[in-house]
């Protein structure tokens, strides 16, 4: 299970601020607090920071890897600033998010995930837009699929993003993303997963009893990676309660320590 921490995000008040400010203790006691929470990445995101957003990468960078080992997910529209970011990592194996089946997107981000060896979520959407169905997802996803295996990146380091939209806009969009889910599965079964999850619950109330549910039903059709904030004690609670029902929690070591760690409370 890759648990993506996105808390490093400009777009939240406080990192801005601490940003701005250049506060690297905060900014450093918020990435251990997200590795301490059971984070395996480190989202790092200040691509609101339009007029400086390679220097503020490079200074996230540096300040979060002089506190954490945590690998991390470099997360920018703007190539320059995810380069940037790519070159400064040392910790582990990077990850990029993300790239899509957009031509001009593809282009300038594939290099970069070949260069820096760094895994890479494929988000499904192309020229055309964001899609509907499943069977619309499922077409990009072969094209994405077949045109990064071709240019050499491993099945292993792609992680794709099912496109989770809000049931409160679509009301299917729930039943899409899990059979999309599905069928990636069944056709490329040595890829991964990773999605904002909260997503499907935008603009409605008790946000958190919806996105906790639809972790369960995600992962029981197999997906292995969320963005997420994992020091978020009920939403890992139910990932270590899935997996332990989902037989991949030996001995249901993982479930004992969140219990113990009050995240059934």
């Amino acid at each position: 299970m890759v648990i993506i921490g996105e808390l490093i995000n400009t777009s939240r008040k406080a990192i801005s601020e601490a940003v701005d400010n250049r506060d690297a203790e905060y900014i450093k006691k918020v990435a251990i607090e997200q590795m301490e929470a059971g984070a395996t990445y480190i989202d790092v995101n200040c691509g609101n920071k339009v007029h400086n957003e390679v220097e503020v990468m490079e200074w996230l960078v540096k300040t979060i890897q002089e506190a954490v080992d945590t690998p991390l997910c470099i997360d920018s529209p703007n190539p320059k600033a995810v380069e940037a970011g790519l070159a400064l990592t040392k910790c582990g194996q990077p990850m990029v998010n993300s790239i899509t089946d957009e031509k001009a997107r593809y282009e300038e981000v594939l290099p970069l995930v070949l260069k820096y060896k760094a895994k890479v979520i494929a988000l499904c959407m192309d020229d055309t837009g964001m899609p509907n169905t499943a069977d619309d997802r499922m077409r990009v996803v072969k094209s994405l699929y077949a045109k990064l295996t071709a240019a050499g990146v491993p099945e292993e380091d792609i992680h794709f993003d099912p496109l989770v939209k809000p049931i409160s806009v679509v009301g299917e969009a729930g039943l899409e993303v899990l059979e999309t889910i599905k069928l990636i599965k069944q056709d490329y079964p040595k890829v991964h997963f990773a999605c904002g999850l909260s997503n499907v619950s935008f603009g409605l109330p008790g946000r958190k009893i919806l996105n906790r549910l639809f972790v369960t039903q995600t992962m029981a059709l197999g997906m292995d990676g969320y963005i997420l904030n994992p020091t978020d004690k009920g939403m890992m609670g139910f990932i270590y309660a899935a997996k332990a029902l989902l037989g991949q929690d030996e001995y249901c070591g993982d479930y004992l320590v969140a219990y113990r760690n009050g995240s059934y409370e």
